[in-house]
């Protein structure tokens, strides 16, 4: 008897494991017209994987001090062996996680994967996607740079502008009336316990709530019918659909694998590409750079305060469609899935990415 049989053997004895292996990967079926979309929630988990592995190993030696926080980001970015590479894998994978994250959201928007019964999936992952933001944020500033310092002293300033409890969230973020000793150590704590530690939650909400109710048929096709309506819980299965395990697992990983290509190619060719060159100059408080803008997954927030007439005029906004989002499932309430059928709503679809792309041009050229 070899012994990955006598391991397996003493497993499955006690916690039948082969029972649990075949009903979540070789009889687990999914529809057999599942698209590559499908594979981007693989791909952020792995690239959240090693964001946990690069950051893990960045603590060893960073120091979260204003006096001794950048110089700690140059010793490991030039002296600690391959520091450079972790370092760059860290930056330039929270970037990629974010145009990941937005190419899972849109897909599931365009085929209203957030419809009934999967509101709960939806709200979950809207959660993890501002989450993320918030990881982004709080990551920005530990390097203590020129850049990171007056991006955060911009970003903590917008929440002033609301009416009555405006400066009070601000203080409340920034430990005081300026970004400082007490900012850097709250976002430290928030970017490596706080936030991971509700992430981890979320993510494990949303991945049950997509095993519990079943992975959504793609909305594609001539014998694609609206699920009829439900008045009790039912698994979605996809009898004559193809196995988890190896058919859909082996595609899966091949656009995990592309999706690791493409930041390997990044952090080796262009690991700069979204790092400003003020991000390798010291923090000073008394010199104001001339152009100071967030990060480009922010510049529509940014663009959008500067249009309004104010900016708790500008929050409210983005408050609204922010809300709008998170509550969609809720509002629209036809069964109707196909792209084809609603042409309303991909005009809108259409139309948002437009705005947020328009945005985010204007921000950045303004």
């Amino acid at each position: 008897m070899s012994l990955r049989k006598f391991i397996v053997d003493w497993l499955d004895l006690r916690l039948g494991v082969r029972d649990l292996v075949e009903q979540n990967l070789t009889r687990y079926l999914l529809p057999r017209n599942i698209n590559i979309w499908y594979s981007l929630g693989a791909v952020l988990l792995t690239l959240f994987g090693l964001q946990f592995l690069t950051g893990f190993l960045l603590l060893i030696y960073y120091v979260p001090d204003t006096t001794q926080a950048f110089a700690s980001v140059k010793h490991i970015t030039n002296e600690v062996p391959y520091g450079w590479l972790i370092r760059n894998t860290h930056a330039v994978g929270s970037n990629l996680i974010v145009v990941v994250l937005l190419l899972h959201m849109l897909s599931a928007l365009f085929m209203s994967a957030y419809k009934k019964p999967r509101e709960l999936t939806w709200l979950f992952g809207f959660i993890l996607f501002n989450l993320t933001l918030a990881l982004c944020l709080t990551g920005y500033l530990l390097p203590w740079s020129q850049l990171s310092f007056w991006a955060t002293t911009v970003a903590t300033e917008a929440p002033g502008a609301i009416p009555v409890v405006g400066e009070h969230v601000v203080r409340f973020l920034r430990g005081g009336a300026m970004v400082g000793e007490a900012t850097l150590g709250r976002f430290f704590a928030l970017h490596v316990m706080g936030l991971p530690l509700l992430f981890a939650l979320m993510l494990g909400l949303h991945l049950f709530c997509v095993r519990r109710a079943g992975i959504s048929r793609p909305p594609f096709g001539r014998d694609y019918r609206p699920a009829p309506k439900r008045h009790s819980f039912e698994h979605e299965y996809h009898p004559g659909g193809i196995p988890f395990f190896p058919n859909y697992a082996v595609k899966e990983g091949a656009v995990v694998c592309f999706f690791l290509a493409l930041l390997a190619v990044l952090v080796f060719f262009a690991p700069n590409l979204f790092i400003p060159p003020a991000a390798f100059e010291p923090a000073n408080p008394f010199v104001t750079p001339e152009r100071i803008k967030p990060e480009w997954y922010f510049l529509w927030a940014y663009q959008t305060l500067k249009i309004f007439p104010s900016e708790a005029m500008g929050l409210a906004v983005q408050g609204a469609a922010m809300t709008f989002l998170a509550l969609l499932p809720f509002i629209d309430r036809f069964s109707e899935r196909r792209p084809a059928r609603r042409p309303l709503f991909v005009g809108c679809f259409v139309l948002g990415i437009l705005l947020f792309i328009g945005l985010s041009l204007w921000g950045h050229w303004s």
